[in-house]
């Protein structure tokens, strides 16, 4: 694993130890943000379930400004944190060791706004719709946000969800992407 573009190109990144931890292929992540960017000017990346932190430290080093990053496994946080200075982005970056739920409940009191949001939870958990409830439900998702959920490709996460509108989905084997976005931009073309 390594950062693919922008400024920290070319870093390679550490695994987590163990098992617990499916990282999102370089090719896959790839795919990911040639659908959604592939560069920014600005704004904060929020990643739940981060694992490696590869998806954010890539938005990072692609031009966002700050990051969030979450995870509940204690392995999991210390790789974010040591991918994070291999790459020189600790100092844009806040990581928490929290569960998903309580994450966004804390950055909703926080009143944060995040313009590019992550949801890579463990396939078995089958957490994505109350994720993306509480998203819209905190005031989590600045105007034209996109939530970037990677799951089994068994599973469907099609139509709209709430105030979300459903962009795109793409599978690479047994995972698929689904793209929303916040229905303030107008429909993509």
């Amino acid at each position: 694993m390594r950062v693919i573009s922008g400024s920290a190109k070319g870093r390679p990144l550490k695994a987590v130890p163990g098992m617990g931890t499916r990282p999102t292929t370089d090719k896959v992540k790839e795919a990911v943000f040639s659908m959604i960017g592939p560069y920014f000017e600005g704004g904060q990346v929020l990643d739940l379930f981060a694992g490696t932190g590869g998806l954010s430290i890539e938005a990072l080093s692609r031009g966002m400004d700050r990051a969030v990053l979450t995870d509940v496994d204690k392995k999991a946080i210390d790789t974010i944190r040591h991918n994070l200075q291999a790459t020189g982005l600790t100092e844009r970056a806040e990581v928490y060791r929290n569960d998903a739920m309580r994450a966004l409940k804390a950055l909703s009191k926080r009143e944060a706004r995040f313009d590019l949001v992550f949801l890579d939870p463990p396939y078995k958990l089958k957490v994505i719709g109350e994720l993306l409830e509480e998203l819209q439900r905190g005031g989590l998702l600045a105007d034209g946000a996109r939530i970037v959920v990677e799951h089994d490709a068994e599973d469907r996460h099609e139509g709209d969800f709430g105030e979300l509108e459903w962009l795109r989905r793409a599978e690479y084997g047994d995972t698929a992407i689904t793209i929303y976005r916040t229905r303030s931009e107008g429909k993509e073309t």
